[in-house]
């Protein structure tokens, strides 16, 4: 496909009546008041002197105005730039400075912190919400325009539509380019992986500076013409109360959204028949959760992606998912990958290597930043994703560990991930992290950072005792710290870096 057409707009055109998104600003909006709005949106924007390939920066709590921003940039041929509001005012000016956005749009929520990089950078303000003392109103741009379709009304399908700054685990973020074909190729591996279908409701409440917010399933959704209720952000029982009410047919979490669920006083009486599909990204599932679900007849099934992937690469099928537990399942329709050993060549059938990836779903590199875009891809066009992956003789993949984590203790590699696992499965640990230190004997050995569960103890000597019945003496953590919480990104993922660093 050379070019897309306006998504909203043919959605619109097929489905008008519709509902496309239920929040608690702007109610229902069907799919043909989404297009109005955006129609009306991208000709105010081209009206502030706005041209083609121009950036913008929108900085909000989850809100169906933002898919209505998202179509308007399609339409006005914008570049958009979610900001990351969990980052502060620090990080935000310089990551704003670089985009070179020439207006902020934002909510009344983050408004304190968008007047000061905004007034730092010298970029004119939006404001989505009443009476915010910014340059422009947003309802008012939408009310003041005429509402007649702006733009070419397709686009090329490598064209880029938004930025999205990567969360960081590494510590310093990059802007990964999504063009118009990563999103309908994201849209067709998750969507067939599924069995999405207009009849499907979801609920959008993973923040929108993240693919996950936008693309696990909302815009997959929307395309095929399903209704998102959107929620500011994620609060367990505002979505359990959705679950529990029937109103939901298909749901998406992160590893640490299914960890509060579970813990909620509610999930042990959940009632969860009409939800069809149970989808884990971010990071696996771990064992000790999936059978939680289960016990409440909940089949989770673990996908694997990047922010560089669109992002679904992977995603388990129900059929095989308690067989398979800890499977990221099979790559996707549109998504080809290799596993890569050490001198490089591709490795057949079963093996363990470097995964890497390629598609329509990758993106075409970073914005403004051509070293690490040519670090990223190898001579022949895969992309490296930095996994080291396994895959088994029924053709099924699992995520051994991050390539970067892994440590040498003792002349032996250790991955952090098996330990991890076997220390989640302790009846007193609710998570743990484990990272690779220096040590004087052994060169590294492991240091364990846990969160117990509620209500319990975890004694380091008793624990390190444990483990040496279920691991080799070299991968059994030499250090063990009992913590309140970890540093985490907005997927849920732990910021290893972080505890590193706090360590030192």
């Amino acid at each position: 496909m050379d070019t897309i057409t306006d998504m909203s707009a043919k959605r619109a055109e097929l489905m008008p009546d519709r509902p496309a998104f239920v929040d608690g600003v702007r109610g229902t909006l069907t799919f043909a008041d989404v297009d109005e709005r955006a129609n009306r949106l991208a000709e105010a924007l081209r009206g502030l002197g706005l041209n083609p390939g121009d950036r913008i920066a929108v900085l909000c709590l989850n809100r169906t105005d933002f898919f209505v921003l998202l179509f308007a940039s399609l339409k006005a041929e914008l570049v958009l730039v979610p900001l990351n509001w969990r980052q502060p005012p620090a990080e935000l000016g310089p990551i704003l400075a670089r985009s070179g956005a020439k207006y902020l749009i934002h909510d009344r929520a983050f408004a304190e912190a968008a007047t000061e990089i905004a007034e730092a950078g010298g970029v004119a303000r939006i404001g989505m919400d009443p009476d915010l003392d910014a340059a422009h109103d947003l309802e008012a741009l939408i009310a003041a325009a005429s509402g007649k379709p702006c733009g070419p009304g397709r686009r090329g399908s490598d064209e880029v539509w938004y930025l999205l700054f990567t969360s960081g685990t590494t510590g310093e973020p990059k802007a990964v380019i999504y063009t118009f074909a990563m999103a309908w190729a994201n849209a067709i591996n998750y969507g067939q992986a599924s069995d999405l279908t207009s009849r499907d409701v979801t609920v959008n409440y993973l923040p929108l500076f993240h693919t996950a917010g936008i693309n696990l399933p909302t815009l997959p959704v929307f395309l095929a013409g399903g209704l998102s209720h959107v929620l500011p952000k994620f609060e367990p029982d505002a979505v359990l109360d959705l679950i529990e009410r029937g109103e939901l047919t298909h749901f998406f979490a992160v590893p640490a959204v299914y960890q509060a669920l579970s813990l909620s006083e509610r999930f042990a009486t959940l009632s969860a028949q009409s939800v069809g599909f149970w989808g884990c990204g971010g990071a696996p599932l771990s064992a000790a959760l999936i059978a939680r679900f289960a016990e409440r007849g909940i089949v989770v099934c673990n996908g694997m992606g990047m922010t560089e992937t669109g992002p679904t690469v992977f995603l388990m099928d129900r059929a095989h998912a308690a067989e398979k537990i800890g499977s990221v399942g099979k790559a996707q329709i549109l998504a080809e990958v290799r596993i890569v050993g050490d001198d490089d060549a591709a490795i057949i059938g079963e093996g363990e290597g470097e995964l890497q990836v390629r598609g329509p779903g990758v993106t075409p590199g970073y914005f403004e930043n051509d070293q690490a875009t040519a670090n990223a891809f190898t001579a022949d066009g895969w992309l490296k994703s930095g996994d080291v992956a396994r895959r088994d003789g029924d053709g099924y993949f699992y995520i051994v560990d991050r390539i970067k984590d892994m440590y040498i203790s003792g002349g032996e590699n250790v991955y952090p991930a098996e330990v991890e696992r076997v220390l989640a499965a302790h009846e007193g640990v609710l998570e743990a992290i484990v990272v690779g230190v220096p040590d004087e004997k052994w060169g590294e050995v492991g240091h364990a950072f846990l969160l117990p569960r509620p209500g319990q103890t975890v004694e380091p000597d008793a624990l390190r005792a444990w483990c040496r019945e279920r691991l080799a003496a070299y991968k059994v953590p030499k250090h063990v710290s009992v913590v309140a919480d970890f540093p985490r990104t907005a997927a849920g993922k732990v910021q290893k870096h972080v505890l590193k660093k706090e360590q030192a």
